[in-house]
């Protein structure tokens, strides 16, 4: 039977502004640790930087239009921050506001909702040499920034995003060292959690303080399905340890107002978390209007004390590990299919997250705010790119999805990472997630096969099947 989706579900497509925008130096934008990261010798793929991305600053009324040509009815977008607010302190800069004026009214205009994230990864230069997410300054400055966005589009713009996926900006930024700005110091990667959640909280409470009413706020968070290798007391152990590196480390602070007690008993040869500071927790639970959930595959972990060797994790090579107190932790590669970044192909996990979600945060309404898959697409002679690898995938997380729906999750949208080709971070451009492709030397978009798939998904709120090769 087909799988029908609710009525007024949000059927959408993701980017994030340092990935597609390009336009680095104009109108007042001042790095980013990106741009730092991107610019210094063997930190990406073939020292591809985002310079020029997809030229979405010049390119945004195509770039509008071919959105609502999909027939999605929402588009995820994050703001850059050094673009709208220089160095991340001071006034907000009119030139950079416009640009993200513009977009939303050009989206509205072709009935395409704007979801605004405030913080994809890019934060000011200026504000990580002063100490960056290891000082809550950060999380003052981050408030401010909410503020200075919300006044300048909430009359536009209902739904509102704090943060993606924090657990990237802190573990791998200042853990691994795989993400910018590439500081491996586990602690550090711990205060940076911290003052993440600080300043999702003090940002909500910025955002409230400017937004009209009908304004809606939520959280982007990247939880990890994770999964034992067996049921042995050791294995058991060690996914009890990543679960609270990976998901509770956010997701109790933010829900229940409280850090997990065994997350500091696992780090307490680290730290004594004594940068967590009275009346942090309270600021941090703030009420949401829903819960953004990002998944592209599980995790199986066993107790690896007694392995040697490099630790495989899927978040990329590095000596040192994302993950403070729990280095020990190994990682598996289930048996089955795998996207081209190497993640296995695995829609329970998805399902398990959302019915997990539903049960810890009971009220929350849920989205998936990014779900995709990178394969190596490349235009046929006749110029398509049939991607029926990405639509299989696509179809497996969207039947889980719809069976979250029935076995009672309250989803409210998808959002398909991601709408374009582009700036993949520390793997360049050699990974393509795009449901359009993107030729870079001439920045031609033309829209892969799962384009036009998806595009009938959302125009009639049915499950196409997966067309016959």
């Amino acid at each position: 039977m087909s799988a029908h989706f609710p009525p007024g579900f949000l059927w959408g497509t993701a980017t994030s502004a340092h990935q597609i925008e390009g336009a680095v130096r104009e109108d007042g934008r001042t790095p980013s640790i990106w741009d730092t990261f991107s610019h210094t010798p063997g930190k990406t793929e073939g020292g591809d930087h985002a310079d020029i991305a997809t030229d979405h600053y010049h390119r945004r009324t195509e770039d509008v239009r071919l959105i609502a040509d999909l027939g999605v009815n929402a588009y995820r977008f994050s703001v850059s921050w050094s673009r709208v607010q220089p160095t991340g302190r001071g006034p907000g800069v009119q030139r950079g506001l416009d640009f993200y004026r513009l977009l939303a009214d050009e989206l509205l205009e072709r009935g395409v909702q704007p979801m605004l994230t405030l913080y994809h990864w890019d934060l000011p230069q200026e504000l990580e040499d002063a100490g960056g997410w290891t000082s809550r300054e950060t999380s003052l400055r981050f408030a401010e920034y909410a503020g200075i966005v919300a006044e300048a589009l909430g009359d536009r713009v209902e739904l509102w995003t704090t943060l993606n996926e924090p657990w990237c900006s802190a573990f791998l930024g200042y853990g691994s060292g795989v993400h910018a700005p590439g500081r491996t110091e586990p602690v550090a990667a711990l205060r940076a959690a911290h003052h993440l959640n600080l300043a999702h909280g003090l940002g909500t409470q910025a955002l409230r303080a400017a937004l009209p009413p009908r304004a809606q706020v939520s959280l982007c968070l990247n939880p990890s399905a994770v999964r034992p290798r067996t049921r042995s007391p050791r294995d058991l152990d060690a996914a009890r340890r990543i679960d609270a590196l990976a998901n509770r480390v956010f997701s109790d602070p933010v829900l229940k107002g409280s850090y997990p007690q065994d997350l500091f008993e696992d780090t307490a040869r680290l730290t004594d978390w004594a940068f967590v500071e009275p009346g942090d927790l309270a600021a941090i639970n703030q009420p949401l209007d829903s819960l953004g959930i990002n998944y592209y595959t599980p995790a199986v972990v066993s107790d690896g004390s007694d392995d040697e060797g490099p630790r495989r994790d899927g978040h990329g090579a590095s000596d040192h590990s994302p993950w403070p107190g729990s280095e020990h932790v190994a990682f598996h590669q289930p048996p089955g299919e795998q996207t081209e970044m190497g993640w296995s192909i695995d829609p329970t996990g998805l399902h398990d997250l959302l019915m997990r979600y539903t049960s810890e945060a009971p009220g929350i309404p849920l989205m998936i705010t990014e779900n995709g898959a990178a394969y190596p697409d490349k235009p046929g002679d006749d110029g398509v790119v049939e991607d029926m690898d990405r639509i299989r995938y696509l179809h497996g997380h969207l039947s889980a999805v719809h069976r979250a729906i029935a076995d009672g999750a309250d989803v409210r949208g998808y959002f398909l990472w991601s709408l374009m080709d582009n700036f993949e971070w520390a793997y360049g451009y050699g990974k393509r997630f795009g449901i359009v492709h993107v030729d870079y030397p001439t920045q031609t978009r033309t829209p892969k096969a799962s384009a036009h798939w998806y595009g009938e998904l959302a125009r009639t709120g049915v499950l196409p099947e997966v067309p016959a090769v």
